[in-house]
C-alpha cells in the first residue's frame, strides 16, 4: 500500500477570520478566534470540554485525524464487526474492529437545531465548527436565514481546517463520496443549501444574489486559507467540470457546470506544486512523500462501493490507500496536521437497504483506521472515529452463534419461521426500498412478505426487508459511538453533544484555550 503523509505547509497569511481576541496555540501560532465563538452551542460545547480538561489534564496533540463513517450507527458497527470477522474466517461475534481497540469511547448526541433526526450537513458542521445548526445547511450557525443564501456570509463559521491553515499546519480531506457532498464540504463551505454542489444545482434566486455553489467555494477556499488542502481525495469531478466537456474516463458522460468553468484547472493555475489525479495510474505515480498538493477526483459522482471497487478494472484506490497517502503527505509538516477521512458510502448502502454494501464500506473504513494507527505516534496524534448520525438497521431474532450475519435467522441450524410461515433475515430495516408493502394496480397497497426460503440473502444487491415503503431508507435519531485514542482522547466519556467533538480537537491542538 501507498504510505500516507503531509507537506511542510507554508505559513502564508490567512484572510481575516473575523474575530475576537487571538489565542496562543501549541503550534506557536496566533490564530484568530472562530467567528462563531459567541454562538450559544459553541459556548456551551467549549465550556463543557474545558471543564473536563481542567479535571483530566489531557496531553496536547500535534495532529488530529477525524474518521467519520457516514450513517454508521451502533447496529451498523456491530454488524460490520461480525461481517468483517466472518469474512476473515474468524468468530465474528468476538472479533474486534480496529476502531474498537481505541482506548476511549463515548456516545454522541446527534440532534440538530431544528430536528430530532439529523441529516449529514449540520452534523458534519457540528464536528468541524463546534455549533449545531439546521438540517440541510453547511458551515452556518443558528442565525442563518434558510430563505436567504446571503445570510451564510453573516452567519458563517470558521472550521477547524481553516484554523489549522492559519496556524501553518497541513490539512486534508478524504471521502468515498463526492468532495462536494455534505460531510467533506463541511471542512470548507458556508451555505444554507447543501444540495448546491455545482452551479447547475442552484436556484435562480441564489445565482442572482451572488451566492456560490460548493465546488466554486472549494476553489475559493484554496485561495484564502494558507496554501489550502495539501490532500483532497474523493469523487465528484462532474461538479468541477463544464457541461461541454466529456469526462476523462467515461466519454459518454459530461461535467455539470453551466458557467463554463473548469474548476480543476483553476485549482492548478499558478501552483506548480499542485497535481490533479483522476484514475489509479496517476494516483500510484504520485510521490506523496514530497511537497506536492493533490486533488484526486476518482469518479464523476461518488466513488464506488468497496465491494464493487474490487471488481473494477480501473482499480480505484481504497480508503486505506488514500489514508496512507494523506498521512504520508501531511506528516511532512513539522507543525502538525488536521485530516478528515469519511466512509461516505456506508450511508448510501443503508439508504438503499443494501446491508452488504454498507458493511463492506464500514469494514473498509476500519481498514483505514488500522492503517492510520499503524502510521502514527499515539503520543502525538489524536484519532477519533465516529458517525454523523445513525440509520434504521436492525439486528434481530435469536440466530445461532456464528450464523452468517447476512443470512436467515437460524436456531439449531434450522431456519426460524415467523407467524406468516416464512423465514426472515438477521438484518432488516424499519423502512426503505426493501419494503414488503407494494402498490397494486387499483392504487391500494398490499403488504405480503416474499418467501426467502430459496433466496440467497448473501448475494450482492439483496435488499433487506422492511415494513414502511420509502424510496430511500431514512436516518435514525439515536446516539452514535465515538472511539478515540491519543492526546485528548480522555476528554470523551459518557454521552456528549456532537459539537463537542470539535472542541476536543481544537483544544487538544491548542488552537483555542
Amino acid at each position: 500500500m501507498i504510505r500516507a503523509a503531509m507537506i511542510r505547509a507554508a505559513t502564508a497569511s490567512v484572510a481575516a477570520l473575523a474575530a475576537a481576541a487571538c489565542v496562543t496555540s501549541s503550534h506557536t501560532a496566533s490564530v484568530p478566534a472562530p467567528v462563531q465563538s459567541a454562538d450559544s452551542y459553541y459556548v456551551k460545547g467549549h465550556n463543557a470540554v474545558a471543564a473536563r480538561a481542567a479535571e483530566r489534564s489531557p496531553k496536547k496533540a500535534k495532529n488530529v485525524i477525524l474518521f467519520i463513517g457516514d450513517g454508521m450507527g451502533i447496529s451498523t458497527i456491530t454488524a460490520a464487526r461480525i461481517y468483517a470477522g466472518q469474512k476473515k474466517g474468524l468468530d465474528g461475534e468476538s472479533y474486534q474492529l480496529a476502531m474498537e481497540k481505541l482506548p476511549w469511547s463515548a456516545f454522541s448526541k446527534t440532534y440538530t437545531h431544528d430536528s430530532q433526526v439529523a441529516d449529514s450537513a449540520p452534523t458534519a458542521t457540528a464536528m468541524t465548527t463546534g455549533v449545531k445548526s439546521y438540517n440541510g445547511t453547511l458551515g452556518v450557525t443558528q442565525a442563518a436565514n434558510l430563505k436567504d443564501c446571503t445570510s451564510a456570509k453573516t452567519a458563517g463559521t470558521t472550521s477547524l481546517w481553516e484554523m489549522a491553515e492559519a496556524a501553518g499546519m497541513a490539512t486534508g480531506v478524504i471521502s468515498t463520496a463526492r468532495l462536494t457532498h455534505a460531510t467533506p464540504a463541511a471542512t470548507y463551505v458556508e451555505t444554507v443549501e447543501r444540495d448546491w454542489e455545482s452551479d447547475a444545482d442552484m436556484s435562480a434566486e441564489g445565482k442572482a444574489a451572488g451566492c456560490l455553489d460548493i465546488a466554486a467555494q472549494f476553489v475559493n477556499w484554496q485561495k484564502i486559507n494558507g496554501d489550502g488542502f495539501e490532500v483532497a481525495l474523493g469523487g465528484g469531478r462532474q461538479n468541477f467540470l463544464p457541461n461541454t466537456m466529456a469526462d476523462p474516463e467515461y466519454p459518454d458522460q459530461k461535467g455539470r457546470r453551466t458557467d463554463g468553468r473548469n474548476l480543476a484547472e483553476e485549482w492548478l493555475e499558478g501552483h506548480p506544486e499542485r497535481k490533479v489525479t483522476i484514475g489509479l495510474n496517476t494516483f500510484e505515480q504520485m510521490n506523496f512523500d514530497s511537497d506536492i498538493q493533490v486533488l484526486g477526483l476518482f469518479e464523476p459522482s461518488h466513488m464506488q462501493y468497496d465491494l464493487d471497487r474490487a471488481k473494477d478494472k480501473r482499480g480505484e484506490p481504497s480508503l486505506a490507500e488514500m489514508t496512507e497517502a494523506a498521512v504520508t503527505r501531511l506528516s511532512r509538516n513539522d507543525k502538525g496536521y488536521v485530516l478528515m477521512v469519511e466512509g461516505g458510502r456506508v450511508d448510501h448502502g443503508l439508504h438503499a437497504s443494501d446491508a452488504q454494501r454498507a458493511l463492506g464500506d464500514a469494514a473498509a473504513l476500519d481498514d483505514a483506521v488500522a492503517a492510520a494507527v499503524a502510521m502514527t505516534n499515539p503520543e502525538e496524534t489524536l484519532i477519533i472515529v465516529t458517525a454523523d448520525h445513525s440509520h434504521t438497521l436492525i439486528i434481530q431474532g435469536y440466530p445461532d452463534r456464528g450464523n452468517p450475519i447476512l443470512g436467515l435467522v437460524k436456531e439449531g441450524g434450522k431456519a426460524v419461521l415467523a407467524r406468516d410461515g416464512k423465514p426472515y433475515t438477521t438484518l432488516s430495516f424499519a423502512n426503505g426500498p426493501g419494503s414488503v408493502c407494494k402498490p397494486q394496480a387499483d392504487g391500494k397497497w398490499l403488504c405480503d412478505r416474499p418467501d426467502l426460503t430459496s433466496v440467497d440473502t448473501g448475494a450482492l444487491g439483496f435488499l433487506q426487508q422492511s415494513l414502511i415503503p420509502l424510496g430511500s431508507e431514512t436516518h435514525g435519531g439515536e446516539d452514535v459511538a465515538i472511539f478515540a485514542g491519543g492526546p485528548g482522547a480522555n476528554l470523551f466519556s459518557g454521552a456528549v453533544e456532537e459539537n463537542e467533538i470539535f472542541h476536543v480537537m481544537s483544544q487538544s491542538l491548542g488552537l483555542v484555550k
